[in-house]
């Protein structure tokens, strides 16, 4: 039987009405490609559905032609609460910094993460996607991140773009309050945590090791 996936874009575009921010594209289309060119159906949702934007700073001349074929996904996406989220094997959330705004806080996404979890389905997300995964708690109501080596983006990497004081939080710092063993590269290196099923990607450069890692898990 064909693979799915969700993957959970954020709808989130500005902060302080004057920071445009969204998806970070390299994080969505890059796994998006690999799912797709495996054979993977492929769904991609938002908690409001419609459009998911992108954030302008990953939009470069540089970025292959494919990824504007993959960006098309994101002018219209389905509303999470409308997903059917036990037909799927596996769960993906990219970042970009939006995620902290909405996916951090959004409870449909925790229900969806919990079921996962709990039946043992995949789980991944790279850069701040990992702040989707913030509210799930196991069976024993901890956090399903305790005690499994995560990595996200770091507060390093956070200082060096000048985010940080434009965050709600600090996502290394909550991921470490939530029991967690947070482990980091050097800012920008190609870095994954695997464990079990819950794969976790340092920043945009570890896009590709994550989506390897689902397709060989899956």
């Amino acid at each position: 039987m064909t693979k799915k996936v969700l993957i959970v874009t954020t709808n989130f575009s500005e902060i302080n009405n004057d920071i445009h921010t969204g998806v970070w594209l390299e994080e969505f289309a890059v796994p998006f490609l690999v799912f797709k060119a495996t054979g993977y159906e492929v769904t991609v949702a938002s908690p409001n559905g419609g459009e998911s934007p992108i954030d302008e700073n990953s939009l470069s001349c540089s970025n292959p032609m494919e990824w504007d074929d993959a960006a098309k996904y994101l002018k219209n996406t389905v509303k999470l609460s409308e997903i059917d989220y036990k037909e799927f094997d596996a769960i993906f959330i990219p970042g970009g910094h939006g995620p902290m705004f909405d996916l951090a806080k959004d409870e449909t996404l925790k229900s969806i993460v919990e079921y996962m979890y709990k039946n043992d389905k995949l789980i991944a997300a790279v850069c701040h996607g990992i702040a989707g995964l913030l509210l799930a708690k196991d069976s024993c109501g901890n956090s399903i991140l305790k005690n499994k080596h995560i990595t996200a983006f770091t507060n390093k990497e956070e200082n060096i773009v000048k985010m940080a004081e434009f965050m709600p939080f600090s996502l290394e710092d909550r991921i470490k309050k939530l029991g967690a063993v947070f482990v980091e590269d050097k800012p920008w290196s190609e870095h994954v945590e695997i464990n079990c099923n819950l794969i976790t990607g340092q920043n945009q450069n570890s896009a590709l090791l994550v989506a390897e890692g689902i397709v060989s898990l899956i």
